[in-house]
């Protein structure tokens, strides 16, 4: 599963961790809508997919950060590892739905979470860390050292 006691880093209020299935009922829903098209839950299909996403083991890691003091969820991001048959049957990482509650924004909080994330890359063995993100967003993931390099496409399938 995805849950975990340990906590990735502790500082004042904050708790970097992997997400866990009570943490719908501390805002991670309405975190994601922040970032984009996302219709409510139920708690039913919220435990499925979670359940779901557990399958890939440390393969899909959704992280969180949890205020302590409010106990909602005020950040997360997540990547996913794939495996290649280049470099040597190499992997990547593949970071998406990066999203801080815009209330606490300028503190650290998203990079902590591309951290998190780029070192569970790194653990599994990745030989790089890619993501896409809009013009606006490009100073921030430059600061957490990333560079610029080719041209997102997407075609939509619905």
């Amino acid at each position: 599963m995805m849950q975990t006691t340990n906590s990735f880093m502790k500082e004042e209020a904050f708790e970097v961790r992997k997400l866990e299935i009570s943490d719908k009922k501390k805002g991670f829903v309405e975190l994601l809508q922040q970032l984009t098209v996302c219709d409510s839950i139920s708690d039913e299909a919220f435990d499925e997919r979670f359940r779901e996403v557990a399958k890939y083991g440390n393969d899909h890691l959704i992280c969180v950060i949890e205020d302590k003091d409010s106990g909602r969820i005020i950040a997360t991001g997540s990547v996913f590892i794939e495996k290649k048959f280049i470099r040597n049957c190499g992997k990547v990482g593949h970071i998406e739905d990066v999203v801080v509650d815009s209330n606490v924004r300028g503190k650290n909080l998203g990079k902590k979470i591309i951290e998190f994330l780029c070192d569970h890359a790194r653990s599994m063995g990745c030989y790089k860390v890619i993501l896409d993100c809009s013009s606006e967003n490009m100073p921030f993931y430059e600061r957490c050292g990333f560079k610029q390099k080719e041209i997102q496409m997407v075609k939509y399938c619905v």
